[in-house]
C-alpha cells in the first residue's frame, strides 16, 4: 500500500472522527480533567504547559490532515462540476477555471454578472411587452363584446 493510499485513509478517517460528538465530549472531559487537577498541582508552569503543548500538538497536526480531506473534497467537486458543464449546454470554457488567478477569476465574475443582469434586463422588458400586450387584447376583447352586443 503507497504512502498516498495511507495518508489518504488516515486523512479520511480523522476527519470522520473529529467531526463527532463523541470525540468532542472526550476532549471536553480531557480539559476538565487537567483543570480540576489544577489545585492537586498547584496551577504550576508545567501544569500549564501540559495542556499548552498538547493542544498545540493536536492543532498542528490537525491542519494538515483536515486540509488535505477539504483539498480532496474540492477536487472531486470541481471534478464532478466540470462534467456536469461537459455534458450540458453550459460553456466548456468554464471547466479548468479554477487553475486560474484571482485576478483572472474576478474578470470572468464580473463577465458573468454583467450577462446575468443584461439577461435579466431582457426578460423584465419581454415581461413587460407581455404584460402590456396581455392587457392590449383584454381591452380589445372587451370592445369586441360591447360593438357585438
Amino acid at each position: 500500500m503507497s504512502v498516498s493510499k495511507v495518508f489518504t485513509d488516515m486523512s479520511n478517517w480523522v476527519a470522520q472522527m473529529s467531526g463527532r460528538p463523541i470525540t468532542f465530549g472526550v476532549c471536553l472531559a480531557i480539559i476538565a480533567v487537567w483543570a480540576l487537577s489544577g489545585p492537586v498541582f498547584g496551577f504550576s508552569d508545567t501544569w500549564q504547559l501540559i495542556v499548552n503543548t498538547g493542544t498545540t500538538i493536536v492543532t498542528f497536526l490537525m491542519v494538515f490532515l483536515i486540509q488535505n480531506t477539504q483539498n480532496r473534497d474540492g477536487a472531486a467537486i470541481q471534478a464532478k462540476l466540470d462534467e456536469l458543464i461537459r455534458a450540458s449546454a453550459a460553456q466548456n470554457v468554464f471547466i479548468g477555471i479554477e487553475h486560474l488567478t484571482q485576478e483572472e477569476l474576478d474578470e470572468i465574475r464580473a463577465r458573468c454578472e454583467a450577462k446575468a443582469r443584461m439577461e435579466s434586463k431582457m426578460e423584465t422588458a419581454a415581461n413587460a411587452a407581455n404584460v402590456a400586450e396581455d392587457a392590449a387584447n383584454r381591452k380589445a376583447a372587451t370592445a369586441a363584446k360591447r360593438a357585438t352586443s
